[in-house]
């Protein structure tokens, strides 16, 4: 899709149709509503009256034109209350409304600056949050469909009256299909089969996104591993004839301060039978998804490389299939993680925390100041969270709340969890220093602080995203299936920590 900004009047636009919005409660649309409004006779505030039209969220109310202006069809998108209205509600209306343009087989489009016009929202901002929400709500993954859809948006325009916003909104555009653009890809990874995404394919990937630019590219295979002792990880490939990958990238922002760093790791597991341990059949097919952390943060890079923030980011996927082979590690096997640290290995099925182990560890190693993991870690954060929001875990308060601003930004919420002192008895192990599992009690907790424990004093922050990484329904920028998050958390925050 091609998104674009034109100073001028949106009636005027040579398009299929034209986007308008009203908030709730408002019976005489004003601005750029109510110029519309009066261009065609009054036809909004005809249905405002009549009821048909109340400004609620997410309302959707398609108007004929009557050649009363150049455009075919109106689009009224309702904003909810004006006193509840953010950046988020403009990233929900308008994937809503692309998606509904898209199924009235509507190729091109314009809208106004959902937002600006009552001064709440910068310019930028609000444009950036139209791409956002335009370009992962238009969002199909059909690649192994014979028949490929063609009910979809070619082009949007966002229209602005006043030319002094011109440079401002075409700068959030811009901003806006870099990271939503980071945000498709990373879904496109996460939906695939397992047979079309192994490891190796994720290192494909990182390749395509390094080539001919300024990222630097480095892959561990498993004799690189060994060499460098990584136990934790090689341990969980062992019953898999696929080959493990760990996969790191480099972006250097601020090559004069290498102590202002990032380390972005993901875990990749590319498909998680459970190993010994393993999985119920029925549902299985979903733990094709359990690399969506690496997904993510090899995604995060493409964006990063593009936004050029001064900062350095290290990122480091490691990834391997978890499977039930003749050779795979078992219940009671006791392996060493690159730092030392042995490990009794309780339940193959926890195995993401043992592949982090390695991980962060490297990362510990290379001297990332700051790390943040993201891992579809647990089944228990969707008991405690939902599908709502993405369980936050840390050992630095400085660095958790930047992570939950950066999620408030992007509009993916994540929520703190405790880690206290007394949860580190529950993974003590009685044959190794510690246990990748702690029973039933505080799963998610757990899990995270296992993690932690190889991060040493790093200031660090765990995502556990098993319950955000999918959703099982399609609404606003959200379509059924991989979401894509926390990429865009990911790049706020990288921003937000730039020093430029």
């Amino acid at each position: 899709m091609k998104l674009n900004v034109k100073a001028g009047d949106i009636t005027k636009q040579d398009v299929d149709a034209i986007v308008v919005n009203l908030f709730e409660g408002i019976s005489n649309p004003g601005g750029a509503t109510g110029a519309v409004d009066k261009s065609i006779n009054g036809a909004i505030s005809s249905l405002i009256k009549d009821g048909e039209i109340t400004g609620k969220l997410g309302e959707l109310t398609l108007i004929h034109s009557q050649r009363t202006i150049k455009p075919k069809r109106i689009l009224v998108v309702g904003l909810g209350p004006k006193e509840k209205f953010d950046s988020d509600k403009i990233r929900f209306v308008c994937g809503k409304a692309i998606r509904f343009l898209g199924e009235k087989k509507i190729k091109s489009c314009a809208t106004i600056l959902h937002g600006a016009g009552n001064g709440s929202i910068q310019p930028e901002i609000a444009a950036r949050s139209i791409a956002e929400g335009t370009v992962l709500g238009s969002y199909r993954f059909g690649i192994h469909k014979s028949e490929k859809s063609s009910l979809h948006v070619e082009e949007l325009l966002v229209v602005e009256s006043e030319k002094s916003k011109i440079d401002a909104i075409k700068s959030g555009i811009d901003q806006g299909v870099i990271m939503a653009n980071s945000a498709a890809l990373a879904r496109d990874l996460v939906n695939q089969p397992a047979n079309y995404m192994t490891p190796s394919d994720l290192v494909d990937v990182a390749t395509d996104i390094c080539d001919g630019n300024s990222l630097q590219l480095e892959v561990f295979d498993e004799k690189r591993m060994q060499e460098l002792k990584m136990g934790a990880l090689l341990g969980v490939a062992k019953g898999s004839v696929v080959p493990p990958r760990m996969i790191i990238i480099k972006y250097t922002g601020d090559p004069e301060h290498p102590e202002n760093n990032l380390g972005l790791i993901g875990k990749g597991i590319t498909f998680d039978s459970g190993g010994i341990s393993i999985k119920p059949s029925s549902g299985m097919a979903a733990m094709k998804g359990d690399m969506a952390g690496a997904a993510s943060v090899i995604c995060t890079m493409k964006a990063i490389e593009a936004l050029k923030p001064k900062i350095n980011v290290t990122m480091i996927a490691a990834s391997t299939e978890n499977m039930p082979g003749g050779n795979a590690q078992k219940p009671g096997d006791v392996v060493t993680a690159m730092n030392g640290t042995t490990i009794e290995v309780d339940n193959t099925d926890a195995e993401g925390r043992l592949v982090l182990s390695d991980a962060v560890s490297y990362g510990v190693q290379l001297g990332l100041r700051r790390i943040v993991d993201v891992a579809t870690l647990t089944g228990a954060i969707e008991i405690a969270l939902g599908k709502v929001a993405t369980g936050a875990f840390s050992n630095n308060s400085e660095l958790v709340n930047s992570v939950i601003k950066a999620g408030n930004d992007a509009g993916e919420k994540m929520w703190e969890l405790p880690t206290f002192e007394e949860y580190r008895d529950l993974y003590k192990s009685d044959v190794a220093d510690l246990k990748n599992v702690g029973g039933r009690q505080a799963g998610s907790i757990t899990g995270a602080m296992f993690i932690g424990e190889f991060a040493k004093d790093v200031a660090w922050v765990h995502l556990d995203i098993a319950s955000t990484s999918t959703s099982s329904k399609t609404s606003g920028l959200l379509t059924k299936g991989a979401t894509g998050i926390p990429v865009r958390t990911l790049i706020y925050l990288v921003l937000a920590l730039s020093k430029g």
